[in-house]
């Protein structure tokens, strides 16, 4: 009985009812929900794979334009040099972006 309950609907229907399905569950389809085949090989490509030689091309093409794209980033990303502000007459010589010195 326990082994039976795990295996097809169709056997749980024809328990007897204290036994089978609650009487407000939901029926069942008529016709069974169609699974996708597992083992099913798809049809063959209609172009060829790329060979080795063409592989190792875009690779380095693809190499070549990361590099390219990363020197304009950094390029774009990188400020441009500020001069250091003049020293005002009469500010302390050892001070520093206006840090006070310690004593």
């Amino acid at each position: 009985m326990v082994l039976g309950g795990c295996s097809s609907g169709a056997l749980i229907d024809k328990l007897p009812g204290e036994m089978a399905e609650p009487a407000d569950a939901p029926t069942r389809p008529v016709t069974p929900y169609v699974y996708p085949a597992v083992h099913d090989i798809p049809p063959p490509r209609a172009t060829p794979t790329m060979s080795e030689d063409q592989q190792i091309k875009l690779e380095k093409d693809l190499a070549v334009a990361r590099d390219k794209q990363e020197t304009h980033e950094k390029a774009a990303v990188a400020p441009a040099k500020k001069k250091p502000p003049a020293a005002q007459p009469g500010a302390d010589a050892d001070a520093q972006d206006g840090a006070k010195t310690k004593p």
